[in-house]
């Protein structure tokens, strides 16, 4: 561990979250900075790599037991494939990377560094797809993205490249599309509510926020601490505009060439961003269990004449849990003092500390220790590893619940722009206010106070609409008739 490390977190999480941000990061081992020259780029170390193939591992199986097979396309896309879709051209252009070179040689057509990869992957669907009895059809890569964002860098949530999953579907009707659309979004749901210990709302993207080509982009949103969303996810519905654009038809039991509805689908490392965010204090990272790279470390604690039967009780204990599926972690450096590895392990996020000195061999026992609230208990250690799964449950529901908190206290109400203007202001969060559909109401409010609309709710999800929409009343910014609920906030 380098000395800078061992200095611990020493920005605060509620004075200076950027700051603070950026040091858990880097301090708990999860990433570092790109080279000079390249900023917006970063370097994922394997501590944060684990993270996301505990994200991976998870959304892989929930994806595969819906008939979802993986595949994998190339990195570079003809521009001429990317213009075939027009939105998709005049969505990411600004962000696209080219190349114009091959070596020594211009090449004949710029190829694009993948921006999504629609234009790409709706092509060969389409020589796949013959017959009604080809469909569904449903493919995912796992893979990253480049995107040319001119923003400052913060690892995970602001990267030019960024690793993440795209879906992509092809189905017979709206419907079954729309169902496929509604399918994924669960999923991501049960991703953070399960996995992350993080409460999500659901919604759509208002008209002028859709996917470039979209019908529809549905989304979940996660509030962070400092009042800030991140749109943790989204699955759009694209009706048949990328099957027109790319020929992608099937034959009815009619013999009718029709269109396919197409859906595609994708959440990046920007989960790892929020999880960080959302759980992590001024002493590092806080992980829950359920991705904790080690779920349990156990740190001895003896004297010269005690450490013998000490270590071999502490190994022993760490056979048994690893026998059992625990990821577990022995600390027996003796280089390091035992107050130095409880701030170590601190800082790097383990959830669940077993310290076993002496007292707790004579005793046949186990101190259990609860990262982040330092709750202790002790244990019987013929218990021990059925007990360690108690402790993991009750490590996430607190988690969970202090997520959830922030959550519902910081989702406020207003009925005209200046009750929008200064709850954001003042306490962050999110603003729900009627709205009456027209961009033109947000973007008065994001040249203002740089908020913008992250949601609205769904039809028939009745609790997230504001209370005066279903009475007919105007729009909190103009005078027109409100049609909608709008969710408003900063985000990252």
């Amino acid at each position: 561990m380098s000395d800078d490390q061992a200095l611990g977190i020493t920005e605060s999480k509620e004075y200076n979250t950027g700051e603070w941000y950026a040091e858990v990061v880097q301090k708990a081992g999860l990433a570092n900075y790109g080279p000079d020259g390249m900023s917006g780029f970063i370097i994922t170390r394997p501590r944060g790599y684990a993270l996301w193939e505990g994200i991976q591992n998870y959304l892989d199986g929930q994806f595969k037991a819906t008939d979802v097979q993986n595949a994998y396309f190339p990195l570079f896309i003809p521009e001429s494939y990317l213009e075939r879709e027009k939105d998709i051209v005049e969505g990411f252009d600004p962000e696209v990377a080219w190349v114009t070179h091959g070596g020594n040689q211009e090449l004949e057509e710029r190829l694009a560094v993948r921006p999504t990869s629609e234009s790409i992957i709706a092509p060969y669907m389409a020589q796949w797809v013959r017959s009604h009895r080809d469909l569904p059809l449903r493919v995912n890569q796992w893979c990253s993205v480049v995107r040319w964002e001119a923003t400052d860098t913060k690892p995970f949530f602001r990267t030019k490249e960024f690793l993440w999953q795209e879906g992509h579907t092809a189905h017979e009707t709206e419907e079954e599309a729309y169902e496929e659309t509604m399918t994924r979004l669960g999923q991501y749901r049960s991703l953070y509510e399960d996995v992350l210990a993080m409460p999500v709302m659901r919604g759509k993207k208002p008209e002028h926020d859709k996917f470039p080509g979209a019908d529809t982009t549905t989304t979940v949103e996660a509030l962070m601490p400092d009042g800030k969303s991140v749109q943790a996810g989204t699955s759009h519905y694209l009706g048949t505009s990328f099957a027109a654009a790319f020929d992608l038809t099937y034959s009815d039991e009619d013999e009718e060439e029709l269109p396919a509805h197409t859906t595609s689908w994708g959440l990046s490392w920007r989960s790892l961003g929020a999880l960080i965010m959302t759980h992590s204090d001024d002493q590092g990272l806080v992980v829950p269990p359920t991705i904790a790279p080690e779920q349990v470390v156990i740190v001895p604690i003896y004297q010269e004449d005690t450490e013998e039967k000490v270590l071999d009780y502490a190994e022993d204990l760490r056979e048994e849990l690893a026998e059992a599926g625990v990821r577990v972690k022995l600390d027996d450096r003796d280089e390091r003092n035992p107050g130095f590895k409880f701030n170590e392990w601190e800082l790097k996020g383990v959830p669940v500390r077993f310290e076993i000195g002496p007292n707790e061999v004579d005793d046949d026992e186990v101190t259990v220790v609860h990262r982040p609230d330092g709750e202790q208990a002790v244990e019987s250690r013929s218990d021990v590893v059925d007990a360690v799964e108690d402790h993991f449950d009750e490590v996430y529901a607190k988690l969970y619940a202090r997520a959830e908190e922030n959550l519902t206290e910081n989702v406020r109400d207003a009925e005209d722009r200046a009750g929008i203007l200064g709850t954001i202001g003042q306490h962050g969060g999110y603003v729900r206010a009627p709205w009456c559909g027209k961009e033109e109401c947000e973007t008065e409010i994001k040249e203002t106070i740089s908020a913008e609309i992250v949601m609205v709710p769904f039809e028939d999800d009745e609790e997230r609409h504001h209370p005066d929409v279903a009475d007919g009343c105007t729009c909190a910014i103009c005078d027109d008739e409100a049609t909608e609920t709008a969710f408003f906030a900063k985000s990252y």
